[in-house]
Protein backbone atom coordinates (compact mmCIF):
# COMPACT_ATOMS: atom_id res chain seq x y z
CA UNK A 1 0.00 0.00 0.00
CA UNK A 2 2.76 2.53 1.16
CA UNK A 3 4.99 1.65 -2.43
CA UNK A 4 1.40 2.55 -4.40
CA UNK A 5 0.96 5.89 -2.68
CA UNK A 6 4.55 7.14 -3.19
CA UNK A 7 3.85 5.96 -6.92
CA UNK A 8 1.09 8.15 -7.22
CA UNK A 9 3.12 11.21 -5.14
CA UNK A 10 6.04 11.13 -7.78
CA UNK A 11 3.45 10.74 -10.43
CA UNK A 12 1.62 14.49 -9.24
CA UNK A 13 5.17 15.81 -8.84
CA UNK A 14 5.47 15.74 -4.93
CA UNK A 15 8.98 16.40 -4.47
CA UNK A 16 9.68 16.85 -0.46
CA UNK A 17 9.98 13.63 1.22
CA UNK A 18 8.73 15.70 4.36
CA UNK A 19 5.28 16.24 2.43
CA UNK A 20 5.58 12.70 0.95
CA UNK A 21 5.55 10.89 4.48
CA UNK A 22 2.70 12.96 5.91
CA UNK A 23 0.14 11.92 2.66
CA UNK A 24 1.74 8.06 2.99
CA UNK A 25 0.50 8.79 6.44
CA UNK A 26 -2.69 10.38 5.65
CA UNK A 27 -3.68 7.99 3.34
CA UNK A 28 -2.76 4.82 5.73
CA UNK A 29 -4.85 6.49 8.59
CA UNK A 30 -8.02 6.98 6.58
CA UNK A 31 -8.31 3.10 5.58
CA UNK A 32 -7.23 2.49 9.66
CA UNK A 33 -9.44 5.18 10.87
CA UNK A 34 -12.76 4.29 8.61
CA UNK A 35 -12.64 1.21 10.18
CA UNK A 36 -12.26 2.36 13.55
CA UNK A 37 -15.19 4.69 12.87
CA UNK A 38 -17.63 1.88 11.42
CA UNK A 39 -16.65 -0.17 14.50
CA UNK A 40 -17.32 2.58 16.99
CA UNK A 41 -20.47 2.90 15.31
CA UNK A 42 -21.46 -0.27 14.96
CA UNK A 43 -20.45 -0.57 19.04
CA UNK A 44 -23.05 1.94 20.04
CA UNK A 45 -25.93 0.11 19.66
CA UNK A 46 -24.92 -2.60 20.81
CA UNK A 47 -24.08 -1.13 24.16
CA UNK A 48 -26.87 0.45 24.32
CA UNK A 49 -28.64 -3.23 23.96
CA UNK A 50 -26.15 -4.50 26.43
CA UNK A 51 -26.29 -1.78 29.10
CA UNK A 52 -29.67 -0.14 28.99
CA UNK A 53 -29.72 3.96 28.76
CA UNK A 54 -29.01 4.57 32.32
CA UNK A 55 -26.14 1.87 32.37
CA UNK A 56 -24.85 3.73 28.74
CA UNK A 57 -24.99 7.16 29.90
CA UNK A 58 -23.18 6.41 33.25
CA UNK A 59 -20.55 5.10 31.31
CA UNK A 60 -19.84 7.80 29.21
CA UNK A 61 -19.94 10.11 32.14
CA UNK A 62 -16.77 7.22 33.55
CA UNK A 63 -15.31 7.83 30.29
CA UNK A 64 -15.24 11.34 30.69
CA UNK A 65 -13.92 10.99 33.94
CA UNK A 66 -10.96 9.00 32.36
CA UNK A 67 -10.46 11.60 30.08
CA UNK A 68 -10.26 14.10 32.85
CA UNK A 69 -7.78 11.67 34.74
CA UNK A 70 -5.20 12.28 31.66
CA UNK A 71 -3.77 15.49 32.60
CA UNK A 72 -1.99 13.09 35.18
CA UNK A 73 0.96 13.00 32.52
CA UNK A 74 1.96 16.51 33.50
CA UNK A 75 2.34 17.76 29.67
CA UNK A 76 5.32 14.93 29.49
CA UNK A 77 3.79 13.46 26.43
CA UNK A 78 3.58 16.38 24.56
CA UNK A 79 6.71 17.96 25.80
CA UNK A 80 8.56 14.75 25.07
CA UNK A 81 7.62 15.02 21.29
CA UNK A 82 8.82 17.89 20.81
CA UNK A 83 11.95 17.84 22.28
CA UNK A 84 12.22 14.23 21.02
CA UNK A 85 11.85 15.71 17.43
CA UNK A 86 14.13 18.24 18.24
CA UNK A 87 16.72 15.55 19.63
CA UNK A 88 16.36 13.37 16.27
CA UNK A 89 16.54 16.38 13.98
CA UNK A 90 19.73 17.28 15.22
CA UNK A 91 21.49 13.71 15.05
CA UNK A 92 21.56 13.41 19.13
CA UNK A 93 20.12 9.62 19.80
CA UNK A 94 21.88 9.44 23.26
CA UNK A 95 19.96 13.17 23.92
CA UNK A 96 17.07 11.16 22.69
CA UNK A 97 17.43 8.26 24.53
CA UNK A 98 18.07 10.46 27.86
CA UNK A 99 14.66 12.29 27.35
CA UNK A 100 12.71 8.87 26.86
CA UNK A 101 13.51 7.46 29.78
CA UNK A 102 13.42 10.79 32.20
CA UNK A 103 9.91 10.97 30.57
CA UNK A 104 8.90 6.50 31.61
CA UNK A 105 10.61 6.66 34.97
CA UNK A 106 9.06 10.07 35.84
CA UNK A 107 5.42 9.02 34.53
CA UNK A 108 5.78 5.73 36.15
CA UNK A 109 6.50 7.59 39.59
CA UNK A 110 3.44 9.98 39.21
CA UNK A 111 1.23 7.19 38.05
CA UNK A 112 2.49 4.57 40.45
CA UNK A 113 1.62 7.35 43.28
CA UNK A 114 -1.85 8.64 42.44
CA UNK A 115 -3.34 5.11 41.89
CA UNK A 116 -1.93 4.77 45.79
CA UNK A 117 -3.92 8.26 46.48
CA UNK A 118 -6.91 6.88 44.96
CA UNK A 119 -7.06 3.26 46.64
CA UNK A 120 -7.52 5.84 49.43
CA UNK A 121 -10.12 8.21 48.37
CA UNK A 122 -12.09 5.75 46.53
CA UNK A 123 -12.86 4.23 49.97
CA UNK A 124 -14.94 7.84 50.92
CA UNK A 125 -16.30 8.78 47.63
CA UNK A 126 -20.25 8.34 46.87
CA UNK A 127 -19.72 7.25 43.39
CA UNK A 128 -23.52 6.92 42.55
CA UNK A 129 -24.27 10.17 44.12
CA UNK A 130 -21.34 11.68 41.64
CA UNK A 131 -23.19 10.10 38.76
CA UNK A 132 -26.66 10.92 39.89
CA UNK A 133 -27.90 6.91 39.84
CA UNK A 134 -29.34 4.28 41.95
CA UNK A 135 -27.53 3.88 44.82
CA UNK A 136 -27.85 0.32 44.06
CA UNK A 137 -24.89 0.72 41.86
CA UNK A 138 -22.41 2.00 44.25
CA UNK A 139 -20.31 -1.56 45.46
CA UNK A 140 -19.95 -1.76 41.70
CA UNK A 141 -19.40 1.69 40.81
CA UNK A 142 -16.60 1.94 43.51
CA UNK A 143 -14.56 -1.25 42.34
CA UNK A 144 -15.12 -0.48 38.88
CA UNK A 145 -13.79 3.04 39.37
CA UNK A 146 -11.23 1.56 41.05
CA UNK A 147 -10.15 -0.74 38.15
CA UNK A 148 -10.74 1.81 34.88
CA UNK A 149 -8.39 4.38 37.35
CA UNK A 150 -5.69 1.62 37.90
CA UNK A 151 -5.35 0.57 34.17
CA UNK A 152 -5.20 4.67 33.16
CA UNK A 153 -2.75 4.74 35.82
CA UNK A 154 -0.69 2.03 33.63
CA UNK A 155 -1.33 3.32 30.24
CA UNK A 156 -0.22 6.75 31.18
CA UNK A 157 3.24 4.80 30.91
CA UNK A 158 2.44 2.77 27.95
CA UNK A 159 1.17 5.04 25.98
CA UNK A 160 4.33 7.60 25.64
CA UNK A 161 5.39 5.04 23.05
CA UNK A 162 2.80 6.59 20.42
CA UNK A 163 4.55 10.01 21.40
CA UNK A 164 7.90 8.33 20.07
CA UNK A 165 6.94 6.76 16.78
CA UNK A 166 4.90 10.43 16.58
CA UNK A 167 8.41 12.12 16.98
CA UNK A 168 9.97 9.97 14.62
CA UNK A 169 7.43 11.09 11.66
CA UNK A 170 5.05 7.37 12.27
CA UNK A 171 1.93 10.22 11.80
CA UNK A 172 -0.56 6.96 11.54
CA UNK A 173 0.50 5.01 14.43
CA UNK A 174 -2.42 6.60 17.03
CA UNK A 175 -5.10 5.64 14.33
CA UNK A 176 -3.55 1.87 13.46
CA UNK A 177 -4.29 1.87 17.61
CA UNK A 178 -7.71 3.30 17.88
CA UNK A 179 -8.53 0.84 14.84
CA UNK A 180 -7.39 -2.19 17.10
CA UNK A 181 -9.16 -1.33 20.41
CA UNK A 182 -12.46 -0.73 18.34
CA UNK A 183 -12.21 -3.31 16.46
CA UNK A 184 -11.42 -5.47 19.39
CA UNK A 185 -13.89 -3.73 21.86
CA UNK A 186 -16.86 -4.53 19.11
CA UNK A 187 -15.83 -8.16 18.99
CA UNK A 188 -15.98 -8.26 22.86
CA UNK A 189 -19.12 -6.68 23.25
CA UNK A 190 -20.54 -9.05 20.96
CA UNK A 191 -19.37 -11.77 22.92
CA UNK A 192 -20.67 -10.23 26.14
CA UNK A 193 -24.31 -9.67 24.71
CA UNK A 194 -24.33 -13.91 23.77
CA UNK A 195 -22.92 -15.28 27.38
CA UNK A 196 -23.30 -12.39 29.57
CA UNK A 197 -26.15 -10.73 31.73
CA UNK A 198 -25.93 -6.92 31.63
CA UNK A 199 -23.21 -5.58 34.32
CA UNK A 200 -21.82 -2.22 33.64
CA UNK A 201 -18.48 -3.91 36.02
CA UNK A 202 -17.79 -6.64 33.28
CA UNK A 203 -18.32 -3.93 30.58
CA UNK A 204 -16.38 -1.17 32.24
CA UNK A 205 -13.52 -3.80 33.44
CA UNK A 206 -12.76 -4.87 29.91
CA UNK A 207 -12.71 -1.42 28.03
CA UNK A 208 -10.39 -0.22 30.35
CA UNK A 209 -8.26 -3.45 30.57
CA UNK A 210 -8.02 -3.55 26.38
CA UNK A 211 -6.13 -0.25 25.02
CA UNK A 212 -3.15 -1.23 27.99
CA UNK A 213 -3.18 -4.62 26.40
CA UNK A 214 -2.59 -3.30 23.01
CA UNK A 215 -0.11 -0.62 24.21
CA UNK A 216 1.80 -2.51 26.35
CA UNK A 217 2.37 -4.88 22.69
CA UNK A 218 3.24 -2.19 21.30
CA UNK A 219 5.95 -1.06 23.97
CA UNK A 220 7.50 -4.63 23.46
CA UNK A 221 7.33 -4.68 19.49
CA UNK A 222 8.89 -1.03 19.42
CA UNK A 223 11.45 -1.23 22.27
CA UNK A 224 12.90 -4.73 20.03
CA UNK A 225 12.56 -3.81 17.14
CA UNK A 226 12.31 -0.29 15.20
CA UNK A 227 13.42 1.87 18.59
CA UNK A 228 15.65 -0.44 20.12
CA UNK A 229 18.53 1.81 20.22
CA UNK A 230 16.16 4.28 22.25
CA UNK A 231 15.08 1.78 25.09
CA UNK A 232 14.47 3.40 28.49
CA UNK A 233 16.72 2.98 30.86
CA UNK A 234 16.83 4.06 34.57
CA UNK A 235 20.28 4.95 35.05
CA UNK A 236 19.84 7.53 31.85
CA UNK A 237 17.10 9.25 34.01
CA UNK A 238 17.89 12.95 34.24
CA UNK A 239 17.03 15.65 36.09
CA UNK A 240 18.26 18.32 33.38
CA UNK A 241 16.17 16.37 30.29
CA UNK A 242 13.21 15.92 32.70
CA UNK A 243 13.65 20.04 33.26
CA UNK A 244 13.76 20.10 29.08
CA UNK A 245 10.99 17.91 28.32
CA UNK A 246 8.54 20.30 31.06
CA UNK A 247 10.05 23.31 29.51
CA UNK A 248 7.57 23.22 27.39
CA UNK A 249 5.41 20.32 28.94
CA UNK A 250 4.11 22.14 32.03
CA UNK A 251 2.43 25.21 29.79
CA UNK A 252 1.09 21.67 27.42
CA UNK A 253 -0.26 20.39 30.77
CA UNK A 254 -2.45 23.52 31.78
CA UNK A 255 -3.65 23.56 28.41
CA UNK A 256 -4.32 19.88 28.61
CA UNK A 257 -6.49 20.74 32.04
CA UNK A 258 -8.34 23.62 30.34
CA UNK A 259 -9.18 21.10 27.38
CA UNK A 260 -10.62 18.57 29.89
CA UNK A 261 -12.98 21.26 31.73
CA UNK A 262 -13.96 22.42 28.49
CA UNK A 263 -14.38 19.11 26.46
CA UNK A 264 -14.95 16.47 29.08
CA UNK A 265 -17.30 18.18 31.59
CA UNK A 266 -20.42 18.24 29.32
CA UNK A 267 -21.29 14.81 30.20
CA UNK A 268 -20.84 15.55 33.65
CA UNK A 269 -22.70 19.11 33.53
CA UNK A 270 -25.85 17.36 32.19
CA UNK A 271 -25.96 14.50 34.49
CA UNK A 272 -26.17 16.35 37.14
CA UNK A 273 -28.77 19.63 35.94
CA UNK A 274 -30.71 16.64 33.81
CA UNK A 275 -29.94 12.55 34.50
CA UNK A 276 -27.68 10.08 32.97
CA UNK A 277 -30.08 9.24 30.36
CA UNK A 278 -29.80 12.58 28.66
CA UNK A 279 -26.48 12.17 27.85
CA UNK A 280 -26.79 10.11 25.72
CA UNK A 281 -28.99 12.15 22.64
CA UNK A 282 -25.74 14.67 23.32
CA UNK A 283 -23.58 11.77 22.82
CA UNK A 284 -24.79 10.17 19.53
CA UNK A 285 -24.98 14.09 17.82
CA UNK A 286 -21.41 14.29 18.87
CA UNK A 287 -20.17 11.36 17.75
CA UNK A 288 -22.50 11.92 13.93
CA UNK A 289 -20.72 14.85 13.84
CA UNK A 290 -17.62 13.85 15.33
CA UNK A 291 -17.07 11.91 11.90
CA UNK A 292 -16.15 15.24 10.57
CA UNK A 293 -13.39 16.26 13.10
CA UNK A 294 -11.96 12.88 13.04
CA UNK A 295 -11.26 12.86 9.26
CA UNK A 296 -10.02 16.38 9.52
CA UNK A 297 -7.79 15.76 12.37
CA UNK A 298 -6.28 13.13 10.28
CA UNK A 299 -5.52 15.05 7.81
CA UNK A 300 -3.91 18.06 10.47
CA UNK A 301 -2.59 15.66 12.93
CA UNK A 302 0.87 14.45 11.11
CA UNK A 303 1.80 18.34 11.00
CA UNK A 304 2.71 18.71 14.33
CA UNK A 305 5.95 17.10 14.30
CA UNK A 306 6.71 18.23 11.10
CA UNK A 307 6.05 21.60 11.50
CA UNK A 308 8.44 21.37 14.60
CA UNK A 309 11.07 19.29 12.21
CA UNK A 310 10.45 22.34 9.80
CA UNK A 311 10.67 25.39 12.18
CA UNK A 312 14.01 23.73 13.62
CA UNK A 313 15.24 23.85 9.82
CA UNK A 314 13.74 27.60 8.97
CA UNK A 315 11.80 25.62 6.22
CA UNK A 316 9.25 28.59 6.71
CA UNK A 317 8.29 28.29 3.01
CA UNK A 318 7.75 24.72 3.46
CA UNK A 319 5.12 25.54 6.66
CA UNK A 320 3.26 28.27 4.79
CA UNK A 321 2.57 25.58 1.64
CA UNK A 322 1.07 23.69 4.18
CA UNK A 323 -1.08 25.71 6.22
CA UNK A 324 -2.55 26.63 2.93
CA UNK A 325 -3.20 23.48 2.10
CA UNK A 326 -4.85 22.57 5.09
CA UNK A 327 -7.02 25.51 4.78
CA UNK A 328 -8.16 24.70 0.93
CA UNK A 329 -9.25 21.60 2.75
CA UNK A 330 -11.44 22.93 5.48
CA UNK A 331 -13.28 24.79 3.09
CA UNK A 332 -15.02 21.21 2.53
CA UNK A 333 -16.18 21.36 6.28
CA UNK A 334 -18.77 23.88 5.69
CA UNK A 335 -20.40 22.05 3.08
CA UNK A 336 -20.01 18.70 4.09
CA UNK A 337 -21.79 19.71 7.41
CA UNK A 338 -25.19 20.90 5.58
CA UNK A 339 -25.26 17.67 3.98
CA UNK A 340 -24.88 16.10 7.72
CA UNK A 341 -27.53 17.90 8.90
CA UNK A 342 -30.09 17.32 6.45
CA UNK A 343 -29.37 13.85 6.96
CA UNK A 344 -28.91 13.80 10.56
CA UNK A 345 -32.85 12.57 11.70
CA UNK A 346 -32.77 9.91 8.96
CA UNK A 347 -29.06 8.82 10.21
CA UNK A 348 -30.13 8.72 13.70
CA UNK A 349 -33.56 6.44 13.03
CA UNK A 350 -30.76 4.20 10.81
CA UNK A 351 -28.18 3.62 13.79
CA UNK A 352 -30.06 3.48 16.88
CA UNK A 353 -33.61 3.69 16.04
CA UNK A 354 -36.10 5.08 18.02
CA UNK A 355 -34.53 4.27 21.52
CA UNK A 356 -32.93 7.97 21.38
CA UNK A 357 -34.08 11.13 20.39
CA UNK A 358 -32.26 13.98 18.95
CA UNK A 359 -33.40 17.23 18.81
CA UNK A 360 -32.65 18.63 15.43
CA UNK A 361 -31.30 22.06 17.46
CA UNK A 362 -28.84 19.95 19.10
CA UNK A 363 -27.85 18.60 15.72
CA UNK A 364 -27.18 22.15 14.42
CA UNK A 365 -25.73 23.43 17.71
CA UNK A 366 -22.82 20.39 17.15
CA UNK A 367 -22.32 21.36 13.62
CA UNK A 368 -21.28 25.03 14.57
CA UNK A 369 -19.00 23.45 17.02
CA UNK A 370 -17.13 21.16 14.81
CA UNK A 371 -16.56 24.39 12.10
CA UNK A 372 -15.19 26.31 14.66
CA UNK A 373 -12.84 23.10 16.12
CA UNK A 374 -11.13 22.07 12.80
CA UNK A 375 -11.06 25.69 12.08
CA UNK A 376 -9.19 27.00 15.27
CA UNK A 377 -6.72 23.39 15.04
CA UNK A 378 -5.25 24.30 12.01
CA UNK A 379 -2.86 26.39 13.31
CA UNK A 380 -2.99 25.13 16.84
CA UNK A 381 -1.26 21.99 15.40
CA UNK A 382 1.48 24.58 13.90
CA UNK A 383 1.88 26.97 17.56
CA UNK A 384 2.25 23.26 19.01
CA UNK A 385 4.80 22.35 16.98
CA UNK A 386 6.68 25.24 17.06
CA UNK A 387 6.32 25.37 21.38
CA UNK A 388 5.54 28.88 21.68
CA UNK A 389 2.38 28.42 23.44
CA UNK A 390 1.94 31.11 25.90
CA UNK A 391 -1.14 32.98 23.91
CA UNK A 392 -2.79 29.46 23.60
CA UNK A 393 -2.46 28.67 27.44
CA UNK A 394 -3.90 32.43 28.81
CA UNK A 395 -7.03 31.31 26.35
CA UNK A 396 -7.26 27.79 27.32
CA UNK A 397 -7.65 29.25 30.62
CA UNK A 398 -9.39 31.71 30.04
CA UNK A 399 -12.24 29.19 28.32
CA UNK A 400 -11.83 26.69 30.87
CA UNK A 401 -12.69 29.41 33.36
CA UNK A 402 -15.81 30.55 31.84
CA UNK A 403 -17.27 27.47 30.40
CA UNK A 404 -18.79 25.70 33.40
CA UNK A 405 -20.66 28.66 34.50
CA UNK A 406 -21.22 29.55 31.15
CA UNK A 407 -22.95 26.04 30.13
CA UNK A 408 -24.95 25.70 33.56
CA UNK A 409 -26.57 29.50 32.59
CA UNK A 410 -27.15 28.60 29.24
CA UNK A 411 -28.81 25.07 29.94
CA UNK A 412 -30.68 26.10 32.82
CA UNK A 413 -31.23 29.96 33.34
CA UNK A 414 -31.78 30.58 29.82
CA UNK A 415 -33.90 27.02 29.33
CA UNK A 416 -32.14 25.93 26.61
CA UNK A 417 -31.65 22.42 27.75
CA UNK A 418 -29.10 20.11 26.39
CA UNK A 419 -27.98 22.16 23.65
CA UNK A 420 -27.44 24.87 25.79
CA UNK A 421 -24.04 23.32 26.53
CA UNK A 422 -22.43 23.07 23.28
CA UNK A 423 -23.52 26.64 22.44
CA UNK A 424 -21.59 27.84 25.90
CA UNK A 425 -18.67 25.61 24.86
CA UNK A 426 -18.92 27.09 21.23
CA UNK A 427 -19.16 30.95 22.97
CA UNK A 428 -16.10 29.83 24.90
CA UNK A 429 -14.09 28.88 21.91
CA UNK A 430 -14.40 31.81 19.96
CA UNK A 431 -11.13 33.95 21.57
CA UNK A 432 -9.21 31.09 20.13
CA UNK A 433 -11.15 31.55 16.67
CA UNK A 434 -9.28 34.97 16.54
CA UNK A 435 -5.90 34.58 18.50
CA UNK A 436 -4.16 31.70 17.02
CA UNK A 437 -4.53 32.95 13.30
CA UNK A 438 -3.31 36.37 14.49
CA UNK A 439 -0.18 34.26 16.68
CA UNK A 440 0.46 31.93 13.02
CA UNK A 441 0.89 34.96 11.11
CA UNK A 442 3.37 36.90 13.87
CA UNK A 443 5.64 33.75 13.49
CA UNK A 444 5.59 32.75 9.96
CA UNK A 445 6.32 36.01 8.93
CA UNK A 446 8.95 36.83 11.86
CA UNK A 447 6.83 39.38 13.22
CA UNK A 448 6.09 37.82 16.92
CA UNK A 449 7.54 39.47 19.92
CA UNK A 450 6.78 39.08 23.35
CA UNK A 451 3.99 36.74 24.60
CA UNK A 452 3.44 35.95 20.74
CA UNK A 453 6.90 34.43 20.52
CA UNK A 454 6.75 32.45 23.62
Amino acid sequence: MKEHILKILNTLGVKSARTKNIVKHISISFFYKAGAVLANFLLVPLTINFLDTENYGVWLIISSFIAWFSFFDIGLGNGLRNKLTEAKTNGDLKLARGYISSAYYTIAGVSLFMFCVFVFLNYFIDWASVFNTSEAFNTDLNLLMLLVFGFFCIQLVVGLVTNIYLADQSHSIQVKIHFSTQVVSLFTIWILTETSHSSLLIFGAIFAALPVIILLALNLLAFSNKFKELKPSLSLWSKSHLKDIMGVGFDFFIIQIAGIVIFSTDNFIISKLFSPEEVVPYNIAFKYFSILTIVFSIVVAPYWSSFTEAYVKKEYEWIKVSVNNIMRVWLLIPIVVVIMLLLSDWFYNIWVGDKVLVPFMLSVSMAVFVMSFTFNNIFVFFINGTGKIKVQLIVSIFMAIINIPLSIFMAKSLNMGVKGVIIATILSYLPGLILMPLQYNKIINNRARGIWNK
